[in-house]
C-alpha cells in the first residue's frame, strides 16, 4: 500500500502520463475541493489492476471527492464512467454515494477497501475518447470474465483471452504462452481452452496494447452480459429471475439468458414499495398491462437496484444533470436520492469542445514483443493512432461521408462521421518518419506489400460468404439443401486456401523487413516464388471458381420461388458486414485472378531478366494468366446478371429485368422534359429497351418506373436550338418521342454514344429484342401522365422493400447528376485497392490513419484490416483529384486532394508507390465522370 504522495507506479504513470493538478470531474476554470476540517483518515482504494493505494482524507468529506483525488493520481479525464464499491457491515457490495459524507456510509474505514470500478459501460467504445479510458475498460472486462460475471460461449472466452495476453506479453511465442497461462487464471476452466486461446492470440501478430483493448472491447460489447450486474429477484409467479440495467434500459435474466427486456423510451415510472420493484410503463395500444411488479430480497437490495436504475436513466438519457428538488418545509415524501455529476452527453461535449488538456502518452517500454506488422518497433513507444468518436450514439445507422446523400436532401458536412473526427490522435512525424526509413525502399517489396494488403480485404469478403452468409442461412432451413450444399462446397475450400496464402505472403514480408533471427535476407526479399507455389495449388480449385456462374443463377432461382428466402436475404444486405450487394461477394473469386495478372505484370515490368525473382514471376504470371482467360468468359456473363439482379431489386414497376439475352450497358441522370418543365429522372440503358424512373418518396428511396422505350427503329437528334436547353438531345421511338438534357457536354456524348451503339445491336436483332419487353407497353405513360404526383402511387409496394443504402451507385449518380456504363463498373473492378492511408484533419495539421478499402466507386474507411465492416464511406463519383496548391498549407510528400464543391479531404500516402496506385485510380474516376480542369499528377496508373 502506498499514500497519494508516494512516487509508486499507477494505471495512468504505466502508460506515461505526466503528472497534472487537472481533475476530470471539474469544470474548466475551477480548482481541486479542499479537504472539509477535521481528521485525515487513510482509505485503502483497489484499482482495476488489483493495485493498491492509501488515500488519506478527511470522512466529513463526501464520497466525491475521494473519487475526484484518485481521477486526479490517475489523470484521468473521462471520470464519469467511473465509480467506488465497497463491502458495507452486512458484508453486502454497495455503491459508495458521491454526495453524502463518507462517515455517513462507512462504519469502519481503516478496515474497508475501496474498489475503483467501471459503473457505465457505454453501447459502444468508440464513445471513449481516451486510450487511458479503454485500457481501463479492459482491466473491468478482465476482473468480470475472471470473475465469471461475463458469461459468453467458449470460443468468445478464449478470444477475448488472447487479446488480453496479446496487450500483456506481445506476439504470440508457444513456450511464452504456456508459462503465462500456466501462471495467470484468465477464466473459469481455462485448462480446456489453453489450445484455442494460443490459435487465436497466434493471429494477433502485430497488435499493439492499445489496439488489443479496442478489439477486446469491440469482442465485449457484443455480449448480453457486457457491463451486466445481476441483482436476484422474482416474478409475480416465484420463478426465480435476475434483473440487471444497462444503456438500452432494463433487463430480464433466467439463469444464463436473457427473457426479456424493458427499453426506457417505454417505462413511464420506477419506483420500489418496501421490497418490491414496480415498472410503470407508458400507455400503448393494445397493451394490458401498465404495471410490472418484482419482488427482491430485502427493502435495502430494492432500494439499491432502482437507486442504479436511476443513474443509469439519467447519465445515458439526460441531456444534463437533473436539478435538486426543493426540500419540503415539513414533510418528505420519497426517497431524496438523485443522479450526481455529468451526463454521458455533457462528458462527451466537455471532451469534443476541448474542454480539458489533452495529454499525450505513450506505454512505457516492457519485455513485450510486438511485431512491426502494425507500423510500431517491438517494444517502442505507441501513440494510439485512432480515436472513433461516435456522437450519433448506437443508432446511427448511414455513416456516409457523401455530402449530399442524406435522406433529407439537405447537404450535410461530410466530416460529421464518428470516423473521420479531429479528436482522434495521431501519428508523431517522428515516428511516422522512423516506421518509414524502416521498411525496404525496393518497389519489389511495395508491390508484395500490394499482394498482402488485398489479400487481407478478399478474405474478408470471402469471408461475408463462408462465416457471415453461411451463419445466417443456419439459422434459418429456407435455403434448399442442395444449393446449400453447392455453394458452401465450393466457398470453404477457397477461403481455407487463401488464409494459407496470406499467411505465407505476411511471413515473407516480415523476414524482408527483417522482423526476423534471420541473418541472411537475399533469399526473403523476393515474392515470385511465393506467387507461384500458390497460383499452382490455386489452379487445383479452378474446377470450383468453374461453378460459380451456376451458384450465382440457383440463388437467384431459390430466392424467386421463396419469400422467405428472398427476405432473408435482403435483411442480410442491411447488415454492416455485407457493404456491398450480395451477388457481389460472389463475383470476388474471379476478380481476384485479374488481381493477381496486374499485380505480376507490374512486378515483371520492374524486375530485370537477370534478376533472381523475374523467372518465378514470369511463371506465375503465365500460369494465372490461363486461368483468367479460361474463366473471363463467364465472369462477364455473371457480372451482367449481378446488375441485371440488383436492378431488379431496386426498381419497382418492372418485374420481368432479368431475362436472357438482356445486357446491361448504361445507367444514370438526365432531364426529362415535361408539361411543368425539366424532371430529373434516371435513365437506364440496356441493349433492347430504355427505361426511365423517378425516385419514391419514401424511407427506402426506391425507383419507381415510369416509362420505356424500344431501342429498335429509335433515332437520336441533337436539340439545343429547338429547345434552347443546353445539351439537349430528342429520341424518338415508333410511338413516343422525349427530350433530354445531360448535364455536361461530356455527359451527352457519353449517353448518344452508348445509345447509338444500342440501337445498332438493335437494329441487328431485326427487332427481335422489343419482344423482351414487359406487359406494359411504352405508349401507356405518356409525356402528360408522368408527374411528380405520380411519386404516391404504389405506397404498398414501396414500403414492403428495406431501407437502401445511401452509398449505393445508383443514388450517387442520382445526387451526383452524373451516369457510369457497364464498361466503368469493368474497369473499376480491376483497380480495386486496400491499404492505409493518412487522413487531414479539417482544423489541425494532424493526420489519422485508416485502413482504405477500393471498390465500386467509393472509398470505405476503417479502423484496421480486423474490421468486419466498414465505419464510414465516401462515394467518389463526381469528386475531382489534385495535388495539393501552395495555398492549402500541406507540406508533406505522397499527398492527393480531393475535392467535391465545398467539401475538400486530404489523403497522403506511406510511400510513394502507394501514391502511384491511390492517385491515379481516384484521378482516372474524375476524368470519366466529371468534365472540371485538374492538375495532372505526372503517375503511372499501372
Amino acid at each position: 500500500w502506498r499514500t497519494r504522495e508516494q512516487k509508486a507506479s499507477t494505471p495512468g504513470a504505466r502508460l506515461g502520463v505526466q503528472d497534472s493538478m487537472g481533475i476530470s470531474t471539474l469544470e474548466p476554470g475551477q480548482k481541486p475541493p479542499s479537504s472539509p476540517p477535521g481528521k485525515l483518515t487513510p482509505i485503502k482504494v483497489q484499482l482495476l489492476d488489483e493495485a493498491q493505494e492509501v488515500y488519506e482524507v478527511s470522512l466529513r468529506a463526501p464520497g466525491k471527492f475521494l473519487l475526484d483525488l484518485i481521477c486526479q493520481n490517475l489523470n484521468l479525464v473521462e471520470s464519469d464512467y467511473f465509480a467506488l464499491e465497497f463491502l458495507d457491515h452486512r458484508k453486502v457490495m454497495v455503491w459508495l454515494d458521491l454526495l453524502k459524507p463518507i462517515a455517513n456510509q462507512v462504519r469502519r474505514p481503516k478496515h474497508v477497501v475501496m474498489r475503483f470500478v467501471v459503473k457505465f459501460f457505454p453501447p459502444d467504445h468508440a464513445q471513449l475518447q481516451e486510450e487511458l479510458t479503454r485500457y481501463l475498460f479492459a482491466l473491468q472486462i478482465k476482473q468480470d470474465l475472471a470473475s465469471g460475471r461475463m458469461i459468453c460461449n467458449e470460443m468468445s472466452m478464449a478470444l477475448l483471452v488472447s487479446h488480453i495476453i496479446q496487450s500483456e506479453i506481445g506476439d504470440f511465442d508457444e513456450s511464452l504462452d504456456q508459462e503465462h497461462l500456466e501462471k495467470n487464471k484468465y477464466m473459469p476452466q481455462q485448462d480446456t481452452l489453453e489450445d484455442k486461446i494460443m490459435e487465436f492470440h497466434r493471429r494477433h501478430v502485430g497488435q499493439t496494447p492499445a489496439e488489443s483493448d479496442f478489439q477486446l472491447l469491440e469482442i465485449a460489447r457484443r455480449l448480453e452480459t457486457y457491463g451486466i450486474r445481476q441483482h436476484p429477484a422474482k416474478d409475480r409467479e416465484g420463478t426465480k429471475i435476475h434483473l440487471s440495467v444497462s444503456h438500452t434500459g432494463i433487463i430480464v435474466f433466467q439463469g444464463q439468458n436473457k427473457i426479456n427486456s424493458f427499453n426506457w423510451a417505454k417505462v413511464r415510472k420506477l419506483s420500489f414499495k418496501r421490497k418490491r420493484f414496480l415498472i410503470k410503463f407508458r400507455p400503448e395500444v393494445n397493451s394490458c398491462q401498465d404495471t410490472l411488479e418484482f419482488s427482491m430480497n430485502n427493502r435495502d437490495s430494492c432500494k439499491a437496484f432502482w437507486k442504479i436504475c436511476v443513474e443509469y436513466h439519467a447519465f445515458f438519457r439526460l441531456i444534463e444533470e437533473p436539478k435538486p428538488k426543493p426540500k419540503p418545509i415539513l414533510f418528505s415524501r420519497g426517497s431524496s436520492f438523485r443522479f450526481s455529476g455529468r451526463t454521458q452527453k455533457q462528458l462527451l461535449d466537455y471532451v469534443k469542445e476541448g474542454g480539458h488538456k489533452r495529454t499525450q502518452f505513450e506505454r512505457l517500454p516492457c519485455n513485450m514483443n510486438y511485431s512491426a506488422l502494425s507500423g510500431s518497433l517491438a517494444c517502442s513507444p505507441h501513440v494510439s493512432e485512432l480515436s472513433l468518436n461516435s456522437h450519433g450514439g448506437p443508432g446511427v445507422q448511414n455513416l456516409s461521408l457523401s455530402p449530399s446523400l442524406s435522406p433529407d436532401g439537405k447537404q450535410h458536412s461530410p466530416l460529421m462521421t464518428p470516423l473521420l473526427n479531429d479528436a482522434a490522435y495521431v501519428k508523431t512525424d517522428d515516428e511516422e518518419e522512423m516506421r518509414r526509413k524502416r521498411f525496404p525502399a525496393d518497389k519489389a517489396y511495395f508491390i508484395a506489400k500490394e499482394v498482402s494488403t488485398t489479400e487481407r480485404t478478399y478474405l474478408k469478403d470471402l469471408e461475408v460468404i463462408t462465416v457471415c452468409f453461411q451463419n445466417t442461412v443456419a439459422k434459418d432451413e429456407v435455403m434448399p439443401e442442395p444449393l446449400k450444399t453447392v455453394l458452401f462446397s465450393n466457398f470453404d475450400p477457397l477461403y481455407k486456401f487463401h488464409t494459407g496464402f496470406l499467411k505465407e505472403i505476411e511471413q515473407r514480408l516480415a523476414l524482408w523487413e527483417g522482423r526476423s533471427n534471420a541473418h541472411i535476407k537475399g533469399d526473403y526479399q523476393r515474392i515470385g516464388d511465393v506467387m507461384l507455389k500458390n497460383l499452382r495449388s490455386l489452379k487445383q480449385l479452378t474446377v470450383h471458381l468453374q461453378k460459380h456462374n451456376e451458384i450465382l443463377m440457383e440463388l437467384e432461382k431459390a430466392i424467386r420461388n421463396s419469400r422467405k428466402l428472398e427476405a432473408l436475404c435482403r435483411d442480410f444486405e442491411q447488415q454492416k458486414v455485407c457493404y456491398l450487394p450480395l451477388n457481389m461477394f460472389f463475383l470476388r473469386p474471379l476478380h481476384r485472378l485479374m488481381h493477381y495478372k496486374q499485380i505480376l505484370e507490374r512486378l515483371c515490368k520492374h524486375y530485370p531478366a537477370s534478376h533472381a525473382d523475374f523467372r518465378d514471376s514470369r511463371a506465375a504470371l503465365a500460369e494465372v494468366a490461363e486461368m483468367a482467360a479460361q474463366l473471363h468468359g463467364p465472369m462477364i456473363k455473371m457480372e451482367n446478371f449481378q446488375k441485371l439482379v440488383e436492378l431488379k431489386r431496386d426498381l419497382i414497376g418492372n418485374d420481368n429485368l432479368v431475362i436472357p439475352g438482356r445486357e446491361f450497358i448504361r445507367q444514370g441522370c438526365l432531364s426529362k422534359l415535361s408539361v411543368k418543365g425539366l424532371q430529373q429522372r434516371m435513365f437506364f440503358l440496356f441493349n433492347d429497351i430504355l427505361l426511365y424512373t423517378s425516385r419514391g418518396l419514401t424511407t427506402s428511396n426506391q425507383f419507381k418506373v415510369h416509362g420505356q422505350i424500344s431501342l429498335y427503329g429509335m433515332t437520336i437528334e441533337e436539340s439545343e436550338d429547338e429547345w434552347s436547353v443546353p445539351h439537349c438531345f430528342t429520341l424518338s421511338g415508333h410511338r413516343q418521342s422525349i427530350v433530354v438534357a445531360a448535364s455536361a457536354r461530356v455527359e451527352m456524348d457519353k449517353w448518344i454514344e452508348d445509345l447509338q451503339m444500342a440501337i445498332d445491336l438493335a437494329q441487328q436483332c431485326n427487332g427481335t429484342a422489343t419482344e423482351l419487353m414487359t406487359n406494359k407497353s411504352s405508349d401507356e405513360t405518356s409525356v402528360e401522365q408522368e408527374s411528380e404526383d405520380d411519386l404516391s402511387a404504389s405506397r404498398t409496394s414501396l414500403e414492403r422493400h428495406s431501407p437502401h443504402r445511401g452509398n449505393t451507385t445508383m443514388h450517387v449518380c442520382w445526387h451526383r447528376n452524373t451516369s457510369v456504363s457497364m464498361v466503368d463498373y469493368s474497369i473499376a473492378v480491376e483497380n480495386q485497392l486496400s491499404g492505409n492511408l493518412l487522413r487531414k484533419f479539417k482544423n489541425s495539421n494532424g493526420w489519422q490513419k485508416l485502413w482504405v478499402v477500393f471498390t465500386n466507386f467509393c472509398l470505405f474507411f476503417y479502423k484496421s484490416h480486423q474490421d468486419n465492416h466498414p465505419l464510414a464511406s465516401l462515394p467518389l463519383l463526381g469528386y475531382s483529384v489534385t495535388i495539393p496548391a501552395e495555398s492549402d498549407n500541406i507540406h508533406k510528400d505522397y499527398v492527393f486532394k480531393l475535392q467535391f464543391k465545398s467539401h475538400v479531404y486530404f489523403f497522403r500516402a506511406e510511400s510513394e508507390y502507394t501514391f502511384e496506385r491511390a492517385a491515379p485510380i481516384v484521378q482516372w474516376i474524375e476524368v470519366e465522370f466529371t468534365d472540371q480542369e485538374f492538375a495532372c499528377l505526372n503517375t503511372d496508373p499501372h
